[in-house]
């Protein structure tokens, strides 16, 4: 039991650093909710479609990332995006976190829980941040609310088929207009707030950076010693 009190808290951090907490895996169990319609205006659809268009534009992208929980607990790791489908959060030690999207599963390995957990990439927060041409509206995602600030744009959005699981806000500069910091809102509304410092995108990446080896897999079965 305590092992997975551990992994039900260990994948809502890990969620949370993939933009959005709202896996099947840590739904509340509540029934599903609509997000009620909000009148966006020019201006907002105007920032919603820069983000889009900022976001479909990364190939690849590697950054340092700083994650504060809502206990007040920060830990900071390597991030690589390499669009479509693959994405790697290396935790720095001593989290023994590791998260890989290979393609087509989420893997998630606690070294201190030993097995990796495969999930299907298309059923997780991961799939979203990873498809092919991510939409903001209209689509898996549903913009609640966008905010203007002195350099500063922030947009809201939900899951669109269960809005109660959580909300996503998308924080950018606006000149250049760049991601700088994530936060969820999950639906317990703990907020988890995520930051990235020395990004660099439209670099090459080692394709192994997206391949997991379980090291459970390659080790002897018997001692030969």
């Amino acid at each position: 039991m305590k092992d997975d009190t551990m992994t039900r808290c260990r994948f809502r951090t890990i969620f949370a650093a993939l933009l959005l907490a709202l896996s099947l895996a840590l739904s509340s169990g509540g029934v599903a909710a609509e997000p009620k319609a909000v009148l966006l205006s020019a201006e907002d659809r105007a920032d919603i479609a820069r983000a889009e268009e900022y976001l479909n534009a990364i190939t690849t992208l590697k950054a340092r990332f700083l994650q504060t929980s809502p206990n007040g607990v920060s830990v900071e790791g390597d991030a690589y995006l390499s669009r479509p489908g693959r994405l790697r959060l290396q935790y720095d030690p001593p989290s023994p976190l590791l998260v890989v999207a290979d393609g087509t599963f989420l893997i998630v390995h606690d070294r201190e829980l030993g097995s990796p957990s495969y999930i299907p990439l298309g059923s997780t927060p991961a799939g979203i941040l990873v498809q092919p041409n991510l939409r903001l509206t209209g689509g898996a995602v549903t913009v609640t609310r966008v905010v203007r600030l002195p350099g500063v744009v922030r947009i809201s959005a939900v899951e669109t088929e269960d809005s109660a699981s959580g909300e996503i806000t998308l924080v950018f500069s606006d000149r250049p207009f760049e991601l700088r910091q994530w936060q969820v809102r999950d639906a317990q509304h703990q907020v988890t707030t995520v930051s990235l410092f020395e990004s660099r995108s439209g670099l090459p990446l080692d394709a192994k950076l997206f391949k997991f080896v379980d090291p459970n897999m390659t080790k002897s079965p018997l001692n030969l010693n």
